[in-house]
């Protein structure tokens, strides 16, 4: 158990649940793919926004382990406490991100819910207007590795607090 002290009390948080399964070590082969697909997606997005992706899909999607690690990248990276904690309420906090970034996370909400539907139109034409055709298909493919992250680490329930900046890199 985790205990938390300060000057006037200490505080017992709940246990630490393990890990269901330690997939990367099971299917080395898939992971190492994995790894090559989240390198590849990366490339010609700028880091800031890259981070901003991903940290809002883990959000949707409830990855813990996802949510911290990229949360310590983006701010390790000098993005703003303030921008990642109005991340979840960007909608409401519009005047934190650029109408790029805005695209970005819009079309990461439509790409992340496919349950609702298909992309709508008007989604994938403003994230059109903000992004050259490569690097669209950069920000779709980032959008979609880190789903794939995401229903690893929740279906696995991989651990999240351990992870250090740039662990993974």
């Amino acid at each position: 158990m985790t205990t938390h002290t300060d000057e006037t009390e200490a505080v017992a948080y709940a246990p630490e649940q393990p890990a269901r399964l330690e997939w990367t070590k099971h299917a080395p082969e898939v992971y190492k793919a994995m790894v090559r697909l989240d390198t590849a997606a990366r490339k010609g997005l700028d880091h800031k926004l890259y981070e901003l992706v991903k940290i809002r899909a883990s959000q949707i999607n409830h990855c813990a382990f996802c949510i911290d690690m990229h949360t310590k990248d983006a701010l390790a990276s000098g993005e703003t406490v303030e921008r990642i904690v109005q991340l979840s309420a960007w909608e409401e906090s519009r005047h934190f991100y650029t109408a790029k970034e805005i695209a970005a996370l819009e079309l990461t909400e439509a790409v992340t819910v496919l349950t609702d539907g298909f992309v709508p139109d008007e989604v994938y034409e403003r994230a059109a207007r903000h992004f050259e055709e490569a690097e669209l298909a950069q920000l779709i493919a980032a959008i979609t590795v880190i789903n794939a992250w995401n229903r690893f680490g929740v279906t696995c329930r991989m651990t999240p607090g351990h992870y250090q900046p740039g662990q993974y890199k």
